[in-house]
């Protein structure tokens, strides 16, 4: 019989290995955060929100989340094996193409948001404001949690 410290570190390793494995949902699209694809060979931000980084960790009951990688994983499962449509809404700081994607007519950004897993990025948009009081009053996601906003997160890294 294993032991339940070797299941909870080989369910570690399964996890972070799907993190640095850049999962592929299909020829031409991968997932590489929860608010970043890469379609058709372009890297796509998804505009007006902001999703904790992958290496970002919260707390929830006292156990460490890797809430970075939730959001991702979210993100891989809503879109499964579709292919997101996305409107281009110009390019940021790093070149990368802003824009709303979505999948069967959902805004992407606007499911991640009223989830949990994504925060109204409103220093640049106010879209996604109402998203973000939905999940914050049912508390939802990240939510549930103690957490560090990523913009929070990124300027300490």
């Amino acid at each position: 019989m294993i032991n339940l410290k070797i299941m909870k570190q080989l369910l570690v390793t399964l996890v972070l290995s799907l993190l640095w494995y850049n999962i592929s949902l299909a020829n031409n699209l991968k997932v590489v955060d929860g608010d970043t694809i890469i379609l058709n060979g372009e890297k796509i931000r998804f505009s007006g929100i902001d999703t904790p980084e992958l290496k970002q960790i919260c707390m929830k009951d006292d156990q460490k989340i890797f809430c970075g990688i939730s959001a991702k994983m979210l993100l891989i499962k809503k879109i499964g094996n579709k292919i997101p449509k996305c409107i281009s809404e110009g390019k940021d700081v790093y070149k990368r193409t802003l824009a709303e994607c979505f999948i069967d007519g959902e805004s992407l950004s606007s499911f991640l948001v009223k989830s949990g897993y994504a925060f109204a990025y409103k220093k640049y948009s106010k879209k996604f404001i109402k998203d973000e009081e939905f999940a914050k009053a049912n508390k939802l996601g990240l939510w549930s949690m103690k957490f560090q906003y990523p913009w929070d997160f990124r300027k300490k890294s």
